[in-house]
This record gives structure tokens, C-alpha cells and sequence, in this order.
């Protein structure tokens, strides 16, 4: 049987998610993030190579990631101090849930964790007592105050990609609602929002600080003045694209593969992070980042790291916090581009058609975090009832 949807306009799911229940996969009221964040821990007599000795003591590590680079920082971070650390590639909400039940538990294997996820950081876990934030002293003045609490190791982006071998003239998609008119109807490709935070924080985010960008383009395309009877132009934008049939997947590799692949024919655009350029070296794929495209190319969004308060390894966890906040632990999370959070490294490269990392991108703002996860559900159930 087939079903027909109604497209709701978001009043009237700003009323019914009042009493939904949250789908943030975590335990804990999201107005926990109301409250001011417990402090950020720095140690007032901090001695590096004392550090280094208590954590090989302690013997081992182990920090979840929601990307596979972790690997590659263990293997760096191993050969440098000779402690074991494993690297695993988990999604975000569930390394989220995994932390809150190993907490609850006193059973705690993970000790420290990537996260991508600020809201559910800022608005759960740290108010929680479930993870806190821990800054090296002798790296505090290359770390920007506003970085520090939580602690950002570094900044990634998710861009709108193309294939340049089967659009040799650039990027076919020049303006951002040009991905909901008919002609790109079902060859948008991207993750499910339902299950990639970042993207559920990008559309809250556009409607916070996005909206007189996303009215200018549509004016640029259409010569006259978006007239919409929903919230803002980031929530039409937001059900024009979702009715458009993009094509859903779980993961930025499958994206990379029906974009660039050498054996692509159609042309489709990809919605996926930047660190999938690397598979132009690795595999031969021929795809790159939208440039020019209006107003922005894609979006950036901040990636936090934090220890769990009741690690067994407090000190090898610590010691993993002052390396990945180094360009010789950063440097595996931002090969294929990105910012770290210390201040004296440098970006490493551009990725393709990505050269404006600040120009180019729609970039997220750390303050509305918490936000975006108190109106999760509604941008969840307006993404939902939109797209069919």
C-alpha cells in the first residue's frame, strides 16, 4: 500500500514536538544545556614528560571517532610513546549512548571521544558528569578562548561534490536551490539527517543565522522574493530539498562511490565530508568541491574532544588530548582539509574546489549548539513528513 504524505508547515510541528519525545538517542533532558558548563579542567602544575610516564603506566588507550582517521592516530600515537591505543570508528550517537551506559555502569572502557556532536557534548554528556573537558597548559594561549570549553581539536566540512570528469566545466549546480528544482530531482546524494547530527544541526543553523543568504540566492536565481508560508527561507529550502527525492544513504563513502567513482556516468551531486577527497589518490575517483556555488558550497562545524570522567586510563587520556591538539596528532584528522584547533597549525591542504575554507562555507556557530539539539525533533519530524 502506498502512502501519501502531507507536507506539514512547521508551526504546527512546533507545537506537537512540545510533547515528542527527544530522538537524540541519549538520556538526559536537552535543557540541561540551559545550565553554564562545569569549568574545563587545566592542571595548574602541569609537567609534560611526568604526564608521559603516568600514562605508560596506566598501559593502554582507547578513544572512539566518528572517523576512521582515528586510526591512523593511534598508529601515530603508539610509535611516539609506546602505549597502546586503539582507534575505533563509531558513529557519534552511539558512541554517545555507549559512553552514558558505560558511566551509569561504572563500567567504563572508552576513555576519550571525538565528538562531532557538540550539541549532545554541551547539552548531556558534560552537564552529566558523563565526560569533561581537559585543556593542556602549555598549548592554553594557542587554544582561542571561546575553544577551549569544550576543548575544539579541530574543525571539519561537509561540501556539495561533483564528479569533474563527467562535468569538466565546473560544478553543473551553481546555486543551492538549484538542488530542488525537478532537474536534480533524485540525484542528490547524501546521508540520512535522521542519522547524521551535523546535518540536523546545519538546517537549525541555517534557520538561525542562514536565512538572509538563502533569500539573496533565491532572489539571484528566480528575479523576485521568496514568498513562503513556512517558519523561514531555511525551513523552505529544507522541504523543497527533501521533497526532491534525494537519495539517502548511511555513509559519506557510498556518497563518494555514486559521485566520483571512475565508472560514474550520471552526473549527481554529492553532500559529503571533505575528508572523502582522499579516495582521488586512493581510488581514482575525479570528484571536487562545488566552487562558486550560491551563497556556499557547504558547511563547516566544529569537532570536540573529551575524556570520560571515569576513565581507567585518566592520564593516557589526557596525553591523547595534548597530542591530537599538536600538528603531529592533527595532522591524520585534517589531511584532506580542515582547521585545527590550535591556533600555530596551519590548514595542510585545500581540497579540490574547496580554496575559501572561510568564504566558501556556511559555518556553524558553537554558541547555538545546544539549540540545535533542543529543536532536533522538530527539524527530525519536518525533515521527515518533506521527504517522500
Amino acid at each position: 500500500m502506498r502512502r501519501t504524505k502531507k507536507i506539514v508547515p512547521v508551526a504546527a510541528l512546533l507545537a506537537l514536538a512540545a510533547c515528542a519525545p527527544s530522538t537524540s538517542g541519549q538520556a538526559g533532558p536537552a535543557e540541561a544545556g540551559a545550565k553554564p558548563l562545569p569549568s574545563a579542567s587545566v592542571d595548574a602544575a602541569f609537567d609534560l614528560n611526568a604526564l608521559v610516564e603516568a600514562a605508560k603506566k596506566e598501559g593502554s588507550l582507547l578513544v572512539y571517532d566518528s572517523s576512521g582517521d582515528i586510526e591512523e592516530v593511534a598508529k601515530a600515537f603508539t610509535a611516539k610513546y609506546g602505549i597502546a591505543m586503539e582507534g575505533v570508528k563509531s558513529d557519534t550517537p552511539q558512541t554517545a549512548e555507549k559512553m552514558t551506559r558505560e558511566h551509569a555502569a561504572d563500567n567504563v572502557t572508552i576513555d576519550a571521544a571525538m565528538y562531532e556532536d557538540g550539541g549532545v557534548l554541551m547539552g548531556q554528556l558534560i552537564p552529566q558528569g558523563i565526560v569533561q573537558t581537559w585543556v593542556p597548559a602549555d598549548l592554553q594561549d594557542q587554544i582561542l578562548p571561546e575553544d577551549r570549553n569544550p576543548l575544539r581539536a579541530l574543525s571539519k566540512a561537509t561540501v556539495f561534490a561533483y564528479n569533474t570528469k563527467t562535468s569538466p566545466g565546473g560544478c553543473p549546480v551553481k546555486n543551492i536551490w538549484d538542488l530542488t528544482e525537478r532537474e536534480w530531482s533524485g540525484k542528490l546524494v547524501m546521508q540520512d539527517p535522521l542519522g547524521k547530527p551535523t546535518v540536523l544541526s546545519f538546517f537549525t543553523q541555517l534557520d538561525s543565522h542562514g536565512t538572509q543568504a538563502l533569500e539573496q540566492a533565491y532572489q539571484a536565481k528566480y528575479g523576485e522574493a521568496l514568498k513562503t508560508e513556512e517558519k523561514s527561507a531555511a525551513y523552505e529550502w529544507v522541504k523543497r530539498l527533501a521533497a526532491n527525492k534525494p537519495v539517502l544513504t548511511g555513509s559519506d563513502e557510498d556518497i563518494s562511490g555514486a559521485v566520483g567513482a571512475p565508472g560514474a556516468t550520471d552526473k549527481k551531486i554529492g553532500f559529503m565530508s571533505i575528508s572523502k577527497f582522499r579516495n582521488n589518490e586512493d581510488k581514482g575517483y575525479t570528484q571536487a568541491a562545488c566552487e562558486g556555488m550560491t551563497p556556499f558550497a557547504g558547511y563547516s562545524y566544529p569537532k570536540y574532544v573529551g575524556i570520560a570522567a571515569k576513565s581507567k586510563h585518566p592520564n593516557a587520556a589526557k596525553l591523547y588530548a595534548h597530542f591530537i591538539m599538536t600538528e603531529e596528532g592533527v595532522k591524520h584528522e585534517i589531511g584532506e582539509g580542515g582547521v585545527s584547533g590550535n591556533s600555530t597549525v596551519k590548514p595542510l591542504v585545500d581540497p579540490p574546489g574547496l580554496k575559501d575554507w572561510k568564504g566558501q562555507l556556511f559555518h556553524t556557530d558553537p554558541q547555538g549548539l545546544v539549540g540545535d539539539l533542543q529543536n532536533r525533533q522538530i527539524v527530525s519530524d519536518f525533515w521527515r513528513v518533506n521527504h517522500r
